[in-house]
């Protein structure tokens, strides 16, 4: 039975590390919530370590800048790993060529270059030319859809092209607006006959490499912090924790706001929560409105 709680220091002391999810969670894409920031340096006021996990194709040097012009300041975490540093890690290993045909926007070429601002030995060609694909978004997120991208899927499914897939979120909230992410494509790729490689949650490789930053930084192995992940994300974030062998925090007034009768004034709707997770087949530990 999930249980819903108000804020984080309801279940302390228990965990000292948190996996937490930046969209839906820590911000809307427009700006941090100030609730979320205060949360988490509280969280690490008392000794716990704070590890932010994102789906987000971009680097985590990247990532860290765009936190900062949202307003959620380094005070509030201590790590950042990416579904893109993930991802990188393939691609730059060869996995999918050496040519590799790019669909995303601009905003995300950081993922073709290392931490020192070198570029990876993979050339980015036309689609006709290319060895493989890299999907880190749409090239045009406010106005496209997985459908405009039907001539492409289907070439590269003919052509047996891989498909590595930066960001497996299918969908996230930037204000008020919804838009498609780089899961989506994939997931369209995919049934067209076509295969797609992920690297986000709720896969494993990006929580390889969350416990190997971990251990790096801190000395210490991954498997002896008691951790805690929280997200928004019913089909990424809940099940990779559950995946992990880890408790989690569904945070039920991000995507799943209108499902699970969340608003600013108040909610989860204790039934609506329970339906929804039954729906989805999922039980997180805890449920929370915001993270607070």
């Amino acid at each position: 039975m999930t249980q819903v709680i108000r804020t984080l220091e309801e279940i302390d002391p228990g965990y000292n590390a948190l996996y937490c999810d930046l969209w839906g969670c820590l911000h809307n894409g427009e700006r941090a919530f100030p609730d979320a920031v205060l949360a988490l340096e509280r969280f690490r006021a008392r000794g716990g370590v704070v590890v932010l996990l994102t789906n987000s194709p971009r680097p985590a040097a990247s990532v860290a800048k765009q936190l900062d012009g949202l307003g959620a300041p380094a005070s509030c975490y201590d790590l950042i790993v990416t579904s893109g540093d993930a991802a990188q890690m393939a691609m730059a290993a060869g996995q999918f060529g050496r040519r590799v045909y790019h669909i995303g926007p601009e905003r995300d070429l950081a993922f073709f270059f290392d931490s020192d601002g070198m570029p990876y030995d993979v050339e980015r060609v036309p689609l006709e030319q290319a060895e493989g694909i890299v999907c880190t978004g749409l090239f045009d997120d406010r106005t496209e859809t997985p459908e405009d991208y039907r001539a492409t899927i289907l070439y590269g499914r003919n052509r047996g092209l891989k498909l590595l897939c930066a960001n497996p979120d299918v969908v996230v909230d930037v204000g008020d607006a919804r838009i498609y992410c780089a899961g989506a494509i994939a997931e369209a790729y995919t049934r067209a006959g076509g295969q797609s490689f992920y690297f986000g949650k709720p896969h494993p490789p990006i929580y390889e490499l969350a416990g190997r930053k971990l251990t790096e930084r801190f000395g210490r192995d991954a498997s002896s912090f008691d951790i805690l992940c929280v997200g928004d994300g019913i089909a990424t974030d809940i099940p990779g924790a559950m995946g992990e062998s880890l408790d989690s925090v569904f945070i039920t007034g991000g995507l799943a706001a209108e499902d699970t009768g969340t608003s600013v004034s108040g909610g989860p709707d204790v039934a609506a929560l329970t339906a929804y997770l039954a729906a989805a087949r999922l039980a997180p530990k805890y449920a929370m409105a915001f993270l607070r």
